[in-house]
């Protein structure tokens, strides 16, 4: 098993490695893992139906899709995440993947007199309230499984940001379910920083597999240091071209643990997948089902109401109604936004190229930027 523990808290980096470790190695990988303020989304969820949209802006919060299934979670640097990434297990169930992954980690809490248990699918509770969710998602015959676990996050921007106002949306995009949340900290009988969890915590899990490396390298947690043969032929090249080809066979020895560094054409390829995939807005919001959006607001210059509906974060049709002024058409105007992306960015983008003001007299393009969200 490969252990691997990140100190990139960029949350587009982290969910590229996340696909990269996946898709280009065969071995077991244990991940330990933090980003800075964000929220991450299910794969199949409405970005925009999830998430105060205003307060993410204004604070910098980045929303980030990820691969696995499942509801927004809200990170920062007071929690710690962690992926277990393996083969697959024949026929095995969800259920019992979550209960297989999950184990270890409520066996550590336990070890440190916090009473974790699992309830429901994919829930890590203490005393009836939530401090991890777990999420899956399977590529060809590889298990990628993670969890987030709040040590002590801000509960406040947590709240904030996750809090949509889904009576506005229509569609067919998963919604999260809220749940009642606690962080660990708080239930530790004795005082621990994240740093010193995060170390307990990877020392724990290593210690389930800390036979030394037959040819004698492994120390008394089981670090040796074949690393590479992990890899897939995809990442390394063929067995002839390899130059990992006469290194042993780390999957041949599930139970020693390997610490591993990222090479320079991992951070390479992490970087490309980073900045082509998981930064943009086509993957974070572009993914989103098709979905409606209805706003009303009342301005000085009159009362403003708009049904937008959109498909591939596309606006695909506008209705407007409302007691405003105008002298130039709404019909006008709908056609210029149709098309156009459902992005803060695009949107205001757009609008700034248009004389807003004579399709709504007295109303400011900002005013009228609120009702597309």
């Amino acid at each position: 098993m490969l252990y691997i523990t990140d100190t990139n808290t960029d949350p587009y980096w982290n969910l590229a490695a996340e696909e990269y470790l996946l898709k280009n190695f065969t071995c077991p990988i244990f991940r330990l893992w933090r980003n800075s303020n964000s929220i991450i989304i299910g794969h199949y969820q409405n970005a925009l139906a999830e998430i105060d949209y205003e307060y993410v802006k204004r604070n910098n919060i980045k929303v980030v899709r990820r691969l696995t299934g499942g509801g927004a979670v809200f990170h920062d640097l007071g929690n710690l995440n962690f992926t277990f990434i393996e083969q697959k297990r024949g026929m095995e169930e969800s259920s019992a993947m979550f209960r297989r992954f999950t184990a270890p980690i409520l066996e550590a809490l336990n070890s440190l007199g916090v009473k974790a248990v699992i309830e429901g699918r994919n829930d890590l509770l203490i005393d009836g309230k939530k401090f991890s969710g777990n999420a899956i998602c399977i590529y060809k015959e590889r298990i990628l499984q993670h969890g987030t676990l709040l040590f002590d996050a801000d509960m406040g921007n947590l709240g904030q940001a996750l809090k949509s106002r889904p009576e506005k949306f229509i569609g067919k995009a998963v919604q999260s379910t809220r749940s009642r949340v606690t962080n660990i900290s708080s239930h530790l009988p004795q005082a621990m920083t994240l740093d010193m969890f995060q170390e307990y915590l990877g020392n724990y899990i290593c210690s389930k597999y800390n036979s030394p490396a037959p040819n004698g390298t492994g120390t008394k947690t089981g670090y040796f240091a074949n690393i590479e043969a992990c890899k897939s032929d995809a990442a390394k090249g063929t067995a002839e071209t390899s130059p990992y080809a006469n290194m042993n066979n780390v999957e041949q020895r599930p139970e020693a643990i390997v610490k591993y560094t990222y090479t320079k054409e991992d951070l390479a390829a992490i970087e490309e997948l980073r900045n082509t995939k998981y930064a943009t807005d086509n993957w974070n919001f572009g993914h989103s089902p098709a979905y409606s959006i209805n706003n009303i607001k009342k301005f000085s210059g009159g009362l403003v109401e708009f049904s937008i509906t959109t498909n591939g974060g596309i606006i695909t049709a506008m209705e407007i109604h409302g007691d405003y002024f105008f002298t130039r058409p709404t019909e006008e105007f709908i056609e210029a936004l149709s098309g156009t992306a459902h992005t803060m960015e695009a949107i205001s983008e757009r609008l700034a190229q248009l004389p807003v003001n004579e399709y709504f007299n007295g109303i400011t393009s900002d005013e009228i930027l609120q009702l597309f969200f």
